[in-house]
């Protein structure tokens, strides 16, 4: 009886926090989604408050051209004061007061906007920022939602093998929900801003074509096709992060080779340097598939953080391990700074340990980063 009545009293426990748990997750899901609203309205009024400066700055020059040319004729009639009636004087005056008035309000309009415009800014970070906090938090709230309710099930019957399951589990959930977060946040900050931006290139086109001719508006189209090429890159980058087909049919080595060519090719100022020894035969998949991903995100880091432009990437397998090493003539950082934080160092951490390896980030300000990962063979 004290068996039953316990155990309904740990299930009820277990009930209330899912509960609390789940109006937690909404609440913050709700505040995120109005953040993303006034995000998107932000973007937008910026977009405008960029496009009045450029208007009110090209109508400020021709404005100002007006008011030298008559203050030329102001000076002119100062000079030969005699020789005009007084209705004309009159006249010169009152012409050129006039247009500096305008000049005067014209720049003085154009300080609000440009001010607006830095102000937009500021709160666009802010939003950002907190968005990313928010999904964070979100995600946390995720892994420990689904533990309460999927792992909690019959939880006094299971309670001896809880903490050998915890783990496990934990991590298993954590990475579904970190990868459905970034695959979001890639897309929302890759393809998607891209195309918002192509959108907002072909309204421009019109308009560049009207006021500043034919060479002008072929120069906003290139600048368009640019941006469409590189979201098919993005778009393609992401379905091949998903899972690269080629990882299944040719194997570890082959797959990295033809992926670092890729990387290599879109971005021009980068030189990637492959080697590897002791590869003659296939991993499991376990292992093809995580020293992937590690070299995956080493490389990404280097040539969109580090703006490095030497890459070099070296795999040796032994008889007891594998060693990767992947360094860069980048900016580097400061690690203590940047480790808790970023989710691609974290990421490479978690999956080298449940490999039972070790990685070793070694780095500073303005001396490049060098990456060493050593996970040992076992027959298992």
């Amino acid at each position: 009886m004290d068996q039953e009545n316990d155990k309904r009293a740990l299930n009820h426990i277990i009930t209330d926090m899912t509960s609390v748990v789940t109006n937690s997750k909404d609440e913050i899901f709700n505040i995120g989604e109005q953040s993303r609203q006034e995000l998107e309205q932000l973007k937008q009024e910026l977009e405008v408050v960029k496009k009045d400066i450029i208007d009110i700055f090209e109508e400020g020059d021709s404005l100002e051209k007006k008011v030298k040319q008559y203050r030329l004729r102001l000076a002119e009639v100062s000079q030969n004061f005699d020789q005009y009636t007084e209705e004309q004087v009159r006249q010169v005056y009152q012409d050129t007061h006039e247009f500096q008035s305008k000049l005067f309000i014209m720049r003085e309009k154009e300080d609000q906007l440009r001010r607006r415009r830095s102000e937009l800014e500021h709160r666009i970070s802010s939003i950002s920022q907190s968005l990313n906090r928010s999904d964070n938090l979100l995600s946390k709230i995720s892994v420990i939602l689904n533990y309460l309710t999927d792992d909690f099930k019959d939880v006094y019957e299971t309670l001896q093998s809880a903490k050998e399951k915890q783990a496990f589990g934990l991590k298993i959930i954590d990475a579904q929900e970190e990868e459905r977060r970034r695959l979001s946040r890639e897309i929302h900050d890759g393809p998607a801003q891209m195309l918002a931006n192509v959108m907002l290139r072909s309204d421009l086109v019109e308009r560049t074509f009207d006021k500043r001719g034919v060479d002008e508006a072929k120069n906003e189209i290139r600048h368009m096709k640019d941006m469409v090429k590189s979201a098919l890159y993005e778009v393609r980058r992401i379905i091949y992060d998903l899972r690269p087909m080629a990882l299944d049919d040719l194997g570890l080595i082959p797959t990295l080779k033809k992926y670092l060519a890729t990387v290599e090719e879109h971005y021009e100022d980068t030189e990637i340097r492959f080697l590897s020894e002791g590869f003659d035969k296939r991993l499991p998949t376990q292992y093809e598939t995580a020293f992937f991903r590690l070299v995956q995100e080493a490389v990404q880091n280097a040539v969109k953080h580090a703006n490095a432009s030497i890459i070099e990437v070296y795999m040796k397998k032994g008889n007891s391990q594998i060693q990767i090493e992947v360094k860069d003539n980048g900016v580097g950082f400061e690690l203590d700074n940047i480790a808790q934080s970023s989710f691609g160092i974290l990421g490479m951490k978690e999956r080298v340990e449940m490999l039972n390896g070790k990685i070793d980030i070694q780095t500073r300000t303005n001396t490049g980063t060098k990456v060493i990962i050593k996970v040992p063979l076992t027959k298992q």
